[in-house]
């Protein structure tokens, strides 16, 4: 969460920093972003990190259309997480385990780390505030997708009690697709005509290995990088 209080701390420093100057008038047609991504989803304790490309098109002074695609991770740069067993299927297993193979566990108390990579694409509106030269405010809902892919180290311990159960083991290696809507934010302070520094956040809830995990994630992305801008608009 260091990196969210940074991210605020850092929107309230150029709201307050922000001059009195005149409202854009020289507005490029296309922008394309390229920059770093850090994802979290709380309830898995999953953090990763991976790059992003944006690309926009502005129809009206206060409006565009774009898409993104980010790639985020292990096969990127990093991405792990923890999967507690009481957000599980399992959680109701381990608490009528019994006596003969070690009675109840609190499914709380069990732990299981896992590798990901994540890949997000979105498309969908951006709404501009432009009251400022220096900095370009931006809202964005989109729809899109989420891909994932994660290797679950299972436990020894856990692995066997199941397999003495006879509950069927949950594979190490698993993928899903969900389709989210979406929203997020954020601004550009304009360092050139052409070109600017973008800071921006997202907010997806979906629901992915619902074969595996009962509750719904809720994910938070946070970018920042180079924004190219070209064209201009008529």
């Amino acid at each position: 969460m260091e990196s969210v209080k940074r991210l605020l701390l850092c929107i309230l420093t150029i709201f307050l920093c922000l001059p009195a100057s005149a409202q854009q008038t020289d507005i490029n047609r296309y922008t394309l972003f390229t920059g770093f991504d850090y994802l979290i989803s709380p309830a898995r304790n999953l953090t990763e990190r991976g790059l992003e490309g944006d690309f926009g098109v502005t129809l009206k002074p206060w409006l565009g259309v774009g898409g993104d695609f980010s790639a985020m991770g292990d096969d990127v740069i990093s991405g792990a997480g923890t999967i507690n067993g009481s957000e599980t299927v399992y959680a109701p297993i381990l608490e009528n385990i019994p006596p003969i193979y070690g009675g109840p566990i609190n499914p709380s108390s069990v732990h299981v780390p896992f590798r990901s990579s994540t890949y997000v694409f979105a498309v969908g509106p951006q709404f501009y505030i432009r009251k400022w030269d220096k900095v370009t405010f931006l809202i964005r809902p989109g729809f899109g997708g989420m891909h994932e892919v994660a290797d679950i180290s299972l436990p020894a311990p856990l692995a066997g009690l199941f397999g003495a159960l006879g509950v069927p083991l949950p594979s190490s290696h698993q993928t899903d697709t969900q389709w989210f809507i979406g929203t997020g934010g954020g601004f550009d302070i304009n360092l050139t005509r052409p070109v600017g520094w973008r800071f921006a956040t997202d907010w997806v809830n979906t629901h992915l290995f619902s074969n595996l995990l009962v509750p719904r994630q809720n994910y938070w992305r946070f970018s920042t990088g180079p924004t190219f801008r070209f064209g201009h608009l008529k």
